[in-house]
């Protein structure tokens, strides 16, 4: 008997996702999630200031923040671990973080088709009326390896 997968939840797969790779480096953490959203923090650090002159979080780790929101938000939705490929994250920023704060990212999962899930958000750094950034993004959901199932996706076609 096939046991079905469990339900993605973004407080239990962030254990792992933020002891791996990008995402542990930068030191992410769970903060909270609902059942189409997830918020993530970024924790201050002074490795990741854009400029060595003011204690401020740098915009490159804001946005890996905002990116993995917006994935663990797509996931949260759809309720299954599938991968997804960042085709647009749009990134306005309001304004600097405030010096020494980390900054929370929520991001919600507001529409998904077949092939794709858009998202929207906020960066703050502990008021959500006075954001960072506000983020809008599409990626692409992948559902299979296309090579796999049809030749014509391989590169040589067969012919190695």
């Amino acid at each position: 008997m096939n046991t079905p997968p469990a339900r993605f939840d973004a407080r239990e797969a962030s254990k792992w996702f933020f002891r791996h790779g990008h995402t542990g480096w930068l030191g992410l953490r769970f903060a909270d999630q609902g059942d189409n959203w997830v918020e993530l923090e970024l924790p201050w650090r002074e490795d990741l200031l854009g400029d060595s002159n003011r204690p401020v979080l740098a915009s490159g780790p804001i946005i890996s923040l905002m990116d993995m929101a917006s994935g663990m938000a797509i996931w949260q939705t759809s309720g299954s671990f599938n991968p997804v490929a960042t085709l647009d994250l749009r990134v306005d920023y309001q304004r600097p973080a405030r010096d020494r704060a980390s900054v929370r990212g929520r991001v919600e999962c507001y529409r998904r088709t077949r092939s794709a899930a858009f998202v929207r958000g906020i960066a703050h750094d502990g008021d959500h009326d006075d954001p960072v950034a506000h983020v809008a993004g599409v990626f692409m959901t992948i559902g299979a390896d296309l090579r796999a199932e049809n030749p014509a996706f391989n590169r040589n076609n067969g012919n190695d």
